[in-house]
């Protein structure tokens, strides 16, 4: 890495999310349950983003399609998933690519969080909050959004199909209290 590169990457400023999440809902948290020790305070790990693409099957331009759009979303190239098992009722062969997925760490991870809940979610039609009962018991997110075209890097009229998504909010807290606390404080708009 050059001496310009490193200087750049010392300059960049953190991302709003990480700084909220150092200065507010660190404290705040520790202090709502009584943590002993920083450690055991709850954050995010990880991102991961899946667009299932069953059309791909049928035309292969569906799922090339969905690579570029989820690129442009995530900011980092997804990778292809394929099918682990043939399911004749589906037309499916093990090994046929049938959607990608980007899994999202550190600045990424909070920069597109930040875009998720500040400007893509106030954009779906009719919207009136966020399922609280989606988490799993291990204190991860699963949030499924319908269309792509919420998120402002796509253009709508370039798009051929509309293509649902699936976001998976992965958190280091045990139990979903404890997540459920933590993604609100970063502003997730869940239902009363």
């Amino acid at each position: 890495m050059s001496e310009e590169a490193s200087q750049a990457a010392v300059a960049q400023e953190p991302p709003r999310l990480l700084t909220k999440y150092r200065d507010e809902i660190m404290p705040k948290l520790r202090e709502h349950f009584s943590y002993g020790n920083v450690l055991q305070i709850p954050r995010l790990q990880k991102v991961v983003i899946n667009m299932g693409v069953g059309a791909a099957l049928a035309t292969p331009k569906r799922l090339e399609d969905a690579v570029k759009e989820l690129t442009a979303i995530a900011g980092q190239k997804p990778i292809i998933t394929k099918a682990r098992k043939a399911i004749a009722g589906f037309k499916l062969r093990e090994g046929n690519a049938i959607g990608c997925k980007v899994t999202l760490r550190r600045w990424r991870m909070y920069e597109f969080l930040d875009r998720l809940i500040n400007v893509a979610i106030p954009r779906i039609r009719d919207f009136r909050g966020v399922s609280p009962k989606a988490f799993d018991g291990r204190g991860n997110y699963t949030l499924g959004l319908a269309e792509q075209i919420i998120f402002p890097e796509i253009n709508p009229d370039k798009v051929e199909a509309v293509q649902g998504m699936d976001v998976c909010v992965v958190t280091s807290a045990r139990t979903d209290k404890e997540a459920y606390e933590l993604i609100k404080a970063f502003g997730m708009p869940f239902k009363s």
